[in-house]
């Protein structure tokens, strides 16, 4: 498969993810890990369910992938995640060494992998591989429509 159909394919299933979240009332985001062409780890928010901060789509995603591999590192590894990840999430992306990380909307408020800051272009001992803008569209349609629904509210 080639890797921009690749890359479509796992970002839709992280939309489904997000689409999840927005049904259980948080916010849409989506987020799996792929390994050697499986998916391996996978989350959506739950910071309003779990009351917890940390509680992010790539953060739970990592978790699971991690301990589906037995390990800490995560290279070899690729993260799908609808929304650009935010600076603790890259932290988590960047110390996990998973290798590349493929999101779909920019975030232009927390995201840290190009649109408030790039966490990738500093020397860190590892460097993700990034790729933005991957069904940008219907992340960020997800994205506003939730938002909008609330604020009506």
């Amino acid at each position: 498969m080639p890797d921009a159909e690749k890359d479509n394919y796992y970002m839709q299933q992280a939309l489904a993810l997000a689409r999840r979240a927005a049904a259980e009332g948080e916010a849409p985001v989506g987020a799996v890990v792929v390994h050697d062409g499986k998916v391996i780890g996978s989350g959506y928010n739950l910071r309003e369910q779990e009351k917890h901060p940390l509680a992010h789509a790539e953060l739970i995603a990592i978790d699971m992938a991690c301990r589906a591999l037995g390990g800490w590192r995560l290279s070899g590894c690729t993260l799908y995640v609808t929304l650009e990840p935010c600076p603790m999430c890259a932290g988590g992306i960047i110390n996990s060494r998973i290798d590349r990380v493929v999101f779909g909307a920019s975030d232009p408020k927390a995201g840290s992998f190009g649109s408030l800051v790039d966490l990738a272009a500093y020397p860190y001992n590892h460097i993700p591989q990034v790729t933005g803008g991957v069904l940008a569209e219907n992340a960020a349609k997800l994205l506003r429509d939730f938002f909008q629904t609330l604020r009506k509210k």
